[in-house]
């Protein structure tokens, strides 16, 4: 589809893959054990006086109503989109498997494996449910021109309420859940949605549900899964998650006009040209900080890296080591582009590509849903 892309949704795009690289950065502790194995801990086990921040680092509504906008203002095939998504995700499948056969013939602890494999694999949950929504998107455009976003919303909330009320099916759950905020994406690009009022609906509409799901109806405070816990609003997505979703999307249609009359700033448009390495590669930079550090200080834990994260002085220390993760997540972009520290021409998340060096989509991931609500971090 012709035209020029929404500058707005450049910057959702933005504020989602930084989000989900801050968010995984921050809450994801790795404990160096006596036998030097690696475990994940998360800081909201022993600050849970922080998960006002979490509604700040789960972006994963901007992330579905950005794609549902990119996918219905694209023309290419969908076949296509699914061939180019697929191939840097199997590069980086291939290239950690061999690691991680490599590091078990060298005798690396199992408990070590197993959660590098869960940092690297996790993130790639959200594919799934977005592909499943990629080929739903002609159909939904024709619903939401006929009938309105309601016409899809609407349902979509009632599986979602029935699924935390014990009732649901898991995958069901989760692409209902996900629907909601990719149909109001789709709403926008088909022309609705665009007025002040509508946004100002969805913020306030958003903060009421969430208050009231979390003061009168027990719902957890944070937007991500906290170990221990019995409940996660993550796993699967709840009513909570759908509400913080529409009062993110609230916002973004808020300042919309604001971005739009304003020039892309060049970390927006740098984070939009290299989203796709960036979301697939920031855990392995994590990782990569975490053992080459355990080697170097001779398995000496080291604070902010290897040690328990159980208070802020722990945040303080992780907040320093932030940036060796940047440096390294840059230098991984830097290979997977080809020797170009942002590609000049990669694929977004909707499995297309930009007609303009910024018009890339970034997303947002999360907890990999479950069966139930069990102890789970941010992953």
């Amino acid at each position: 589809m012709s035209g020029e892309r929404d500058r707005a949704i450049d910057a959702v795009r933005a504020v989602a893959i930084a989000g989900v690289v801050l968010g995984h950065w921050l809450v994801t502790g790795l404990v160096l054990g006596p036998d030097g194995g690696l475990v994940q801990a998360s800081p909201l086990r022993a600050l849970p006086s922080f998960a006002p921040v979490t509604w700040l680092l789960q972006t994963l509504g901007l992330f579905f109503f950005a794609g549902g906008y990119a996918a219905a203002r694209s023309s290419r095939p969908l076949p296509r989109r699914l061939t180019r998504l697929a191939l840097p995700v199997a590069g980086l499948g291939a290239l950690w498997s061999a690691a991680l056969l490599l590091a078990a013939v060298a005798g690396v602890p199992g408990v070590t494996l197993d959660t590098v494999a869960t940092l690297v694999v996790s993130p790639l949950w959200f594919l799934l449910p977005f592909v499943g929504l990629l080929a739903l998107t002609g159909p939904l455009r024709r619903t939401v021109e006929r009938a309105g976003p309601a016409a899809v919303v609407l349902p979509a909330l009632a599986v979602v309420a029935l699924a935390d009320a014990g009732l649901g099916a898991l995958p069901l759950t989760v692409v209902a859940a996900w629907l909601v905020p990719y149909t109001l994406g789709v709403a926008l690009a088909t022309g609705r949605l665009a007025s002040r009022g509508t946004g100002l609906a969805l913020l306030a509409g958003g903060v009421a549900a969430l208050a009231i799901l979390v003061l009168w109806l027990g719902y957890p405070a944070s937007a991500v899964g906290v170990p221990g816990d019995g409940r996660s609003n993550l796993s699967p997505p709840s009513l909570f998650t759908v509400a913080l979703a529409a009062a993110q999307i609230g916002v973004a249609l808020l300042v919309r006009p604001w971005l739009n009359r304003r020039a892309t700033p060049p970390v927006v448009a740098a984070l939009n040209r290299a989203a796709m390495p960036v979301y697939l590669w920031h855990q392995s930079a994590l990782i990569a900080a975490t053992t080459a550090v355990a080697w170097l200080s001779g398995g000496a834990p080291v604070p902010g890296l290897h040690t328990a994260p159980d208070g802020l002085a722990w945040v303080g220390a992780r907040l320093a080591w932030l940036p060796l993760f940047a440096a390294l997540l840059a230098a991984a972009c830097r290979w997977a582009g080809g020797g170009r520290t942002v590609p000049t021409r990669c694929t977004m998340f909707d499995g297309s590509e930009p007609r303009r060096p910024v018009e890339v989509i970034a997303v947002r991931d999360s907890d990999p849903p479950r069966h139930s609500r069990a102890t789970r971090q941010l992953s």
